[in-house]
């Protein structure tokens, strides 16, 4: 890995860990030092977070991390709820077709264990990190390297937004829901519950960061 490829996967995961606040100002010769990097592959990377929409240029000083608006909240759920639809229905039509049970159906169900220990332990960053990785893990099931590719787009702005807002049992049931039609190959069934949990989602979303839906 290079080392503005590194500098971007720290910094960005400063940002979804919440090490580096929503709307502070990040300068490029103090991240270097705290990186004990030198301050190009930090300039790179920090150029890179703002393609994805971690970081946001100010004008004359720098970069500031992205203060998350009612507006951005429902555009990225705007694009990531039929995504997320479809790669549920890929993975099941995969499933069906399988002569045996594929290898992510395993990885599903850890994930879901994963998160429900995580909650029982009261591990908030835990439990988050597998539902996103649940979700990333449907999408490779569905075997749509076009799909992953432009998921992959979305998905730290993705686990910025799950860090923040609040994460209610339901919707650990709703994964459970999903799986459980993926895992025997229902695709309209698994897309159904696909979009039934991101549009829950989104109003758990909107209702936790800002006390609207």
């Amino acid at each position: 890995m290079s080392l503005s490829a590194q500098a971007r996967e720290a910094v960005r995961q400063r940002i979804v860990d919440r090490r580096y606040a929503m709307g502070s100002r990040l300068v490029e010769r103090e991240v270097a030092e705290e990186l004990q990097m030198s301050r190009v592959p930090v300039r790179e990377a920090l150029r890179a977070l703002v393609a994805e929409g971690l970081l946001e240029l100010l004008p004359h000083s720098g970069v500031r991390v992205r203060s998350l608006e009612p507006a951005d909240v429902r555009h990225l759920y705007e694009v990531w709820e039929p995504l997320a639809v479809q790669a549920s229905r890929l993975a099941a039509r995969r499933v069906a077709a399988a002569a045996g049970e594929p290898e992510g159906l395993a990885a599903l169900r850890e994930l879901l264990e994963r998160a429900e220990q995580a909650a029982a332990a009261g591990e908030g960053k835990r439990e988050v990190a597998a539902h996103t990785a649940f979700h990333e893990e449907i999408v490779a099931l569905g075997g749509n390297p076009l799909l992953a590719r432009t998921m992959e787009q979305l998905s730290w702005q993705l686990q910025l937004l799950f860090g923040l807002r609040e994460e209610p049992a339901h919707m650990r049931a709703q994964h459970a829901e999903m799986f459980r039609h993926i895992a025997a190959g229902d695709e309209e069934p698994a897309a159904a519950s696909t979009l039934l949990h991101v549009r829950d989602s989104r109003a758990v979303a909107l209702r936790s960061l800002f006390g609207t839906a």
